[in-house]
């Protein structure tokens, strides 16, 4: 009976939260009071608060000492300005400082300016990767190569060395002579069509780019309609390529449309692979990349099944061995060739046309060399040691990808954290991007930086002046395995061209605005108009 009396008299602590709290100070239990009777929008109005805080002084902490906005825009940061970026923007960015920052949503970015300070982003495998831009992952794929880092990336770039040796290079001409005949006939067309008055060719220049493109990657395999189609569509790969996007793909946004394209693109260069197979297999001469690499394959493979059989006499080992990759891993790395190539050369023909439209002296020389070369017959075709004997012509366009560099900046993530400087490291899961520009527009290494003079590598000494600030096509163990074969492709081009048309540049008040469009190109779409040359 005494235990259940004492049981009954038992009272729990709880029930005098109420007293006790009244013990307390009365600032403390005006807190409490506040919060116990806080609505739910006073709850969600607080928890907003406290999320732009954090964000706001994470932004400040990894913004350190560096050149940046005192203040981001809560969350999103300039995401808007960067849907449109302009081109005077970069560059006032660039002119602030040897580094400085932005924060778009979830990713903070650190801009590289100065020559130094890019090559060492560029030479810095230990600390950064690249991300080419913040939605590439989702379009190329995370296990795309162009991701790789370390050994196997070497190991996977020595496997497409061969693709573009001066042997290789030699047969993707007759596939790039072909297409440019085509093209030519409608340039003429066009103008033609329109009476005469100029028309915007910046999308004309973008197909034929894009055509030539795919013709020394994927040859014939690819037919006239699943290259059109590819043609229509890649602009939306391009208008994807945001600097730094939405975190996550929302359906019917750009992101969307150009993960949509990439993924068609990439299902018609895997059935050119099999294709690829099948005929180099059963002996086919190589005509585009796709064959000269399945060839490799094919040898590595032969060269493993004899040593396993211990019977290789006779036989050279290749190097490097390679496994046979699938068709669709065939297609991810050339349509990396694709997205690396397309928008960049692209920009390079548009601005090269402009530009020698609007230099009749500089057009005559190219003319004149490539006329000579040609022994007279300007619808010759020509092999590569012709090419590479047009010294002034490669001069031209070596100026022109510096005067108007198509890749401007080349997105970094940093590994972990990266000590850029002696005063700031660059924090881990940063983008680090090094601009180009600059390094290219350097005063102490060219005269003149501003103006388009090709006679800076004809008879000048920039080729070696500005051996370091030449970053048109990077540097490091990523530098672009198809530089020689871009340039080569351009002097064919531009060459073929000077001898076989006159046209002319139709400048508007546009014309010398650059627009960012992944790449750089001319406001106006570069109107010209075209005509037979005759001789």
């Amino acid at each position: 009976m005494a235990m259940a009396a004492n049981a009954t008299s038992f009272t729990s602590p709880l029930a005098d939260f109420k007293v006790a709290a009244a013990n307390l100070p009365p600032q403390v239990d005006y807190v409490v009071d506040t919060i116990a009777n806080a609505s739910v929008m006073a709850w969600l109005f607080t928890l907003l608060a406290i999320a732009v805080a954090y964000d706001q002084i994470s932004y400040f902490m990894q913004k350190g000492n560096i050149v940046g906005p005192s203040f981001k825009l809560p969350f999103m940061g300039p995401f808007l300005q960067s849907l449109n970026p302009k081109f005077e923007e970069y560059v006032r960015q660039w002119k602030s400082g040897p580094l400085s920052c932005v924060s778009i949503f979830h990713k903070f970015v650190v801009i590289a300016s100065t020559r130094d300070l890019a090559r060492k982003v560029f030479n810095s495998p230990t600390y950064v990767k690249p991300c080419v831009v913040d939605v590439a992952t989702k379009i190329l794929g995370e296990d795309n190569w162009v991701f790789l880092d370390g050994k196997a990336h070497v190991d996977y770039r020595k496997g497409l060395n061969g693709l573009f040796t001066r042997k290789a290079l030699e047969c993707y001409l007759p596939g790039q002579e072909a297409v440019y005949k085509q093209f030519f006939a409608r340039f003429l067309k066009i103008t033609k069509d329109a009476g005469g008055k100029p028309v915007p060719f910046m999308h004309e220049f973008r197909e034929v780019m894009c055509t030539v493109s795919l013709r020394t990657f994927a040859g014939y395999y690819i037919s006239d309609a699943a290259c059109k189609k590819i043609n229509d569509d890649y602009y939306l790969v391009t208008a994807a390529l945001d600097l730094v996007n939405f975190p996550i793909i929302i359906p019917y946004t750009r992101t969307w449309y150009g993960k949509r394209a990439a993924s068609m693109v990439m299902d018609e260069l895997a059935k050119c692979a099999a294709k690829s197979k099948a005929r180099m297999a059963a002996g086919g001469e190589v005509t585009c990349i796709m064959d000269a690499w399945v060839k490799d394959m094919l040898a590595s493979q032969k060269w493993t099944e004899a040593a396993e059989k211990g019977s290789t006499e006779g036989m050279t080992k290749p190097s490097p061995l390679l496994r046979m990759f699938s068709d669709m891993e065939i297609s991810r790395t050339v349509f990396s060739f694709l997205f690396a190539s397309q928008d960049a050369t692209s920009s390079a023909v548009t601005n090269l046309f402009q530009v020698l439209a609007n230099r009749p002296e500089v057009l005559d020389r190219v003319r004149e060399e490539n006329y000579r070369v040609r022994n007279g017959d300007i619808y010759a075709p020509v092999n590569l040691d012709q090419l590479e004997s047009m010294t002034y012509t490669r001069a031209v366009v070596r100026e022109l990808l510096r005067w108007r560099p198509p890749v401007i900046m080349v997105p970094y993530k940093a590994k972990k954290s990266f000590p850029v400087t002696d005063t700031y490291t660059v924090p881990k899961g940063a983008m680090i991007i090094p601009t180009t520009y600059m390094a290219l527009r350097d005063p102490d290494v060219y005269e003149n930086p501003d103006e388009f003079d090709p006679e800076r590598y004809y008879s000048g000494d920039a080729e070696e002046k500005g051996a370091k600030n030449y970053l048109v096509f990077g540097t490091g163990p990523h530098y672009c395995l198809g530089q020689h074969y871009a340039q080569m492709n351009l002097v064919l081009m531009i060459g073929k061209a000077s001898v076989q048309f006159n046209w002319e540049h139709h400048p508007t008040p546009l014309s010398d605005v650059i627009k960012v469009f992944a790449t750089i190109f001319p406001k106006d779409d570069c109107p010209l108009t075209f005509e037979e040359r005759e001789w």
